[in-house]
């Protein structure tokens, strides 16, 4: 408790004294919920002095009201009591919310910010939304765009598939429509542009790859190649993974009559994957920032904007799940045969690095999710 105390309010402890409001409380547990979680000392002044809490009044009845009646949806907390001094302290722990976004009864959706809570802006609310699936950004119409926009030889390439002769079809609108590559005004969707886009970069500048290769293990070595990759997210892929491969070191000797390699080389399948992942599953609403893919000597980085959905963990990646932030695009690329809809491909990728003793991890930096994986 002193450790905790000694830090000072900050963007994950907030203290709080026993005269404390319950709308304050529950000012503080909505902003913690829709951000990262946190810890709210009660019985602590803003100070860090512990001032405690009287004993005529039972705290933790009262805290587990106010996160269930006064948060909107009613959040879970855990309550620790501490003696501190021989003064009574509530240690609040409020969680990463799984039901983003919260709000509070006078209908503020906040957010943490440093040691401050702040009103959501409306793209932080609509990242909330989206977090929890209940708004989905690739199925938005871009402004400006029309069938003009779309490139509709590789649209009618895509419905062969299907035995659907989309060239001699008369309605054409209606079936983009019906397949969500136009929105009801007729505009192209996000998600529509970035799979059958003519230029998709002309709408969405940051819609794209950057890739780089450094020599060395840190950013400010000397970089030997960047390359921004471009296009449909089809072939965003594609390209970005054929940079991959001519990047990578292979060092091999003949045995006998073929080639054998010196050290492990992953499986193409692999860059592809975490490449996919990326293009599919980043927040595209987020416009200043580019899926990044960084090489090292020691690694390589693949970073995609957007933080995990509320029902997924770092911890269940590895084992499977299934998330959709992009359902539009999901389903273009599941039907190209890029992805599958049933979780397998970074538990691969997992199980792939850990075969071969090498380290895999997956994380949520800032707001971007992060895989790195070590060569």
């Amino acid at each position: 408790m002193t450790t905790l105390i000694a830090q000072g309010e900050n963007n994950a402890l907030e203290f709080k004294s026993a005269q404390v409001h319950p709308d304050s409380l529950a000012r503080e547990m909505v902003a913690f919920a829709n951000s990262q979680g946190g810890i709210i000392l009660l019985g602590v002044d803003d100070n860090g002095e512990v001032t405690g809490l009287p004993a005529d009044k039972h705290y933790e009845e009262w805290v587990t009201n106010i996160a269930r009646e006064n948060v909107i949806p009613a959040l879970d907390v855990i309550i620790t009591c501490h003696v501190h001094d021989e003064k009574q302290v509530l240690q609040i722990d409020v969680p990463k919310g799984r039901d983003k976004p919260y709000q509070t009864r006078q209908f503020q959706f906040l957010i943490r910010v440093g040691s401050t809570n702040r009103i959501a802006t409306q793209a932080e609310l609509m990242r909330l939304f989206q977090q929890s699936g209940m708004f989905h950004y690739d199925l938005q119409g871009v402004e400006g765009t029309s069938m003009r926009d779309l490139n509709l030889a590789s649209i009618d390439a895509y419905f062969s598939a299907y035995q659907i002769d989309f060239q001699k079809e008369e309605s054409q609108e209606r079936i983009l429509m019906n397949t969500d590559i136009l929105d009801a005004q007729g505009r192209v969707t996000v998600g529509g542009l970035l799979m059958f886009g003519i230029n998709p970069q002309r709408q969405l500048p940051n819609a794209c790859i950057s890739f780089a290769h450094f020599a060395g293990m840190e950013l400010d070595d000397e970089l030997l190649d960047k390359q921004v990759v471009g296009g449909t997210l089809n072939l965003q892929v594609d390209t970005a993974l054929a940079i991959i491969k001519n990047h990578i070191r292979q060092p091999s000797r003949i045995q006998g009559a073929k080639t054998v390699d010196q050290v492990f080389q992953y499986p193409e399948k692999v860059f592809r994957e975490l490449l996919v992942n990326a293009c599919v599953h980043r927040d595209y609403a987020i416009h200043g920032s580019r899926i990044r893919v960084f090489m090292f000597d020691d690694r390589i980085e693949f970073i995609s904007p957007g933080r995990l959905p509320n029902t997924v963990s770092i911890e269940k990646l590895s084992l499977g799940v299934s998330f959709s932030r992009n359902p539009v695009i999901l389903k273009f690329m599941e039907n190209l045969r890029y992805i599958d809809k049933l979780g397998r491909g970074l538990p691969m990728v997992y199980r792939t690095a850990v075969q071969a003793n090498k380290r895999v991890e997956f994380a949520e930096v800032g707001e971007e999710f992060r895989v790195v994986l070590a060569l």
